[in-house]
């Protein structure tokens, strides 16, 4: 009985499994042929690709029949080919025992999208190699990679405090119950997995029912193909406030959310986005949920520890009585986590409503970014005033 002529075919890069690359590093590795007899090749060549893909299917009743449409997009971020043996017209004959050919290629310089894995779309980054032999079937292998796109959160755009504020009227038929009104702030807009953002929020409901104040943190994936957009909104983590008793009002002075692993936001893509939003909310009775939505950037690199905050957010804020009401305690009043119960909502071709689902599980994030970005959280800081407010002078609202 004739041995097989290839004992092993494989493909390997110099950086474990788990290595993340980033634009302008080098993807190097090696193919290994190992071989029980001589062969004849007429050529192998490695191949390294990066693209974005979109695709999803719609069904629409035309008449008695359905009709089906598709839509797909494509982009290609680079696309690289490398010849380990070049077909010259003639055969390589490689004898026996254990061959290897390395190879190189440098990713583009400019920036590249992070990697990621999608209902409707992906992102992706593959090395491919092909061994050509006369009269055989052509031997393939492909191995992924997993690439993220630095976010730095230390710029003044996402130190920046976001806030907000909406009211409404609460009915039940033709009865008006009162108005509910949301009022809501956070120190800055932009934050990497495990930290905790402090929630400062105002509910007053002047209605006749009690009502309960959540939060939540949204994953929001958009899909754009031929014009048309298809979102995705999963919810990731949420809690629960205290509920507000009929014509009352509550106060959160820090309430902490934490953020789990998930992927950093993507936003510089055509087809392909990935954002977050902090949703603060209540259930009106008689009508649908009040929601607030204050915007988030999920990034790779933490809050440096000295500096950037203190010199460009604390600063702006330090004379702004406001503000300073709003300062985030040294430990936040309260933390609670709990189990999302309704299902995710997709949406296709117009923009999110107020109503969303809570119970779909969001895509987990790829495991190479959470065993190489699991950042510790920012470490506690304290920030002493050099203008107190005096004691005789009555809080502003955070509002005013």
């Amino acid at each position: 009985m004739s041995l097989k002529c290839i004992r092993s075919f494989e493909l390997e890069l110099d950086r474990s499994d788990g290595a993340v690359y980033s634009g302008g590093e080098v993807l190097s590795g090696q193919v290994v042929l190992d071989l029980n007899r001589e062969i004849k090749v007429r050529s192998m060549k490695v191949q390294s690709r990066g693209v974005a893909t979109a695709h999803w299917l719609e069904n629409r009743s035309v008449g008695m029949n359905t009709a089906c449409s598709d839509y797909t997009s494509k982009e290609t971020y680079f696309r690289k080919r490398q010849h380990l043996i070049r077909d010259n017209g003639d055969v390589t004959v490689l004898p026996a025992g254990r061959h290897e050919f390395p190879f190189s290629f440098q990713l583009p310089e400019e920036a590249l999208v992070t990697s990621f894995e999608g209902k409707h779309g992906s992102v992706r980054y593959w090395v491919k190699v092909k061994l050509h032999r006369p009269w055989s079937a052509v031997r393939r292998i492909k191995k992924e990679f997993t690439v993220i796109q630095p976010i730095d959160i230390n710029t003044p755009a996402l130190l920046a405090p976001q806030a907000g504020t909406k009211d409404r009227l609460a009915r039940v038929w033709y009865r008006n119950l009162g108005q509910v009104s949301v009022t809501a702030k956070i120190d800055r807009k932009g934050y990497t997995p495990g930290e905790v953002i402090p929630i400062f929020a105002e509910f007053e409901n002047s209605t006749s029912r009690t009502v309960v104040p959540r939060a939540c943190i949204t994953q929001i994936q958009t899909f754009i193909a031929r014009g048309t957009m298809k979102q995705k909104r999963s919810v990731v983590t949420a809690m629960c406030g205290d509920a507000v008793a009929p014509l009352c009002r509550d106060s959160w002075h820090g309430h902490a959310i934490k953020i789990p692993p998930v992927g950093p936001s993507i936003l510089h893509c055509r087809i392909i986005k990935v954002e977050y939003v902090l949703r603060v909310f209540v259930d009106v009775p008689g009508t649908s949920k009040l929601s607030l939505e204050l915007p988030l950037v999920m990034g790779t690199i933490p809050l440096h520890p000295f500096g950037s905050r203190t010199s460009s957010v604390s600063s702006q804020y330090s004379l702004n009585p406001s503000w300073l009401c709003l300062t985030a305690p040294d430990q936040p009043e309260h933390y609670r986590t709990i189990v999302p119960e309704e299902d995710e909502s997709e949406q296709s071709a117009t923009p999110p409503s107020g109503e969303e689902d809570f119970s779909g599980a969001l895509e987990q994030p790829l495991q190479a970014f959470v065993q190489e970005f699991r950042y510790r959280p920012p470490p506690m800081y304290c920030e002493v005033d050099p203008n107190p407010q005096p004691f005789y002078m009555r809080p502003r609202c955070m509002t005013c």
